[in-house]
């Protein structure tokens, strides 16, 4: 890929962080757009665990056993706040609790996120623009039989346990789209969909008004990548939840939520069974081993994801 190429990703968590070091890696011209419905208030502090896991890891300071929080941070003032009583149910490092305080303080003073991110990125080294999807708050709310959670209760309080039966992006309709989102989806030459889920990562994405028509008509070649291999997903409750919402669990029941909007999916290897209903759907099908490991195998899953772009 010519440094000069614009390439988009639309990102969620460590599957979107991957993909996104793999073309930072490969050109200069790269704009993240990150779901920040995921975002939510915890310890009276504005945390953002999307975006910041992109951050990190584009910054080289992610976490390499979890993908997310910061390499070698230690949890002293976790361990302070139990000690006071505090329910310490949200794992946050005390490097990492510096961004939450910085983002925490700015937000307060009316700045928007857009500019917040774009700080902080800046500070850490982040050459790629990282954008939300969104200035305005949108909170994804997740329907169980045990009752309705925000997203990171759900996720992480209750460990994704629940059967989902519903989700809503409270607030998502009066949002509009961060400065910049639309025109990166517009006028990349590349749009790649991580692998993140389909539902609650992009999912919110999509849903951000003007954001899904950007996409379905963009001149750009748009690719999208499955999170589920071989009926399972490599991290996350993204194959529970096409289970739980009616849908096989499959490489094929993905390329089917995103049919309309792209041209061409990636998937495994291990799912190559799969490719002739992929393409059945009027998709360009592109067949090779979506695990990312380090950097250097981000960049080539990068490499060969533009290779297929150009068959």
């Amino acid at each position: 890929m010519p440094e000069s190429t614009p390439v988009t990703v639309l990102a969620g968590g460590v599957g979107g962080a991957k993909l996104a070091e793999g073309f930072a890696r490969v050109g200069d011209d790269l704009t993240v757009v990150v779901n920040t419905a995921d975002d939510a208030q915890v310890y009276g502090l504005s945390i953002s665990p999307d975006l910041d896991t992109v951050m990190y890891t584009l910054a080289g300071i992610a976490n390499p056993d979890t993908g997310w929080g910061i390499a070698g941070d230690t949890v002293a003032v976790l361990d302070q706040l139990r000690r006071l009583g505090q329910d310490t149910w949200f794992t946050l490092g005390d490097a990492d609790l510096a961004t939450h305080v910085f983002r925490s303080d700015r937000l307060r003073r009316g700045v928007p996120l857009s500019m917040v991110t774009a700080d902080l990125a800046a500070a850490l080294g982040v050459r790629a623009r990282l954008v939300p999807m969104t200035d305005d708050p949108v909170a994804t709310l997740v329907d169980t039989p045990a009752g309705r959670f925000g997203f990171q209760e759900y996720f992480v309080a209750r460990r994704h346990a629940d059967t989902v039966t519903a989700l809503t992006f409270d607030g998502v309709a009066d949002s509009r789209p961060a400065p910049g989102v639309l025109e990166a989806v517009r006028d990349a030459d590349v749009v790649a969909i991580a692998p993140s889920n389909p539902f609650v990562s992009v999912g919110p994405i999509l849903a951000v008004p003007g954001v899904r028509d950007a996409l379905a008509t963009s001149g750009a070649w748009r690719v999208a990548v499955s999170p589920v291999i071989a009926g399972a997903a490599l991290k996350g409750p993204a194959a529970q939840m096409l289970a739980d919402l009616g849908h096989e669990v499959s490489a094929l029941a993905v390329a089917r939520l995103y049919a309309g909007l792209i041209d061409a999916m990636c998937i495994d290897e291990r799912d190559r069974d799969l490719a002739p209903a992929i393409a059945d759907l009027g998709l360009q099908v592109i067949v090779t081993n979506t695990v990312m490991g380090d950097g250097p195998d981000r960049e080539r899953f990068a490499r060969e994801l533009l290779t297929g772009r150009d068959r």
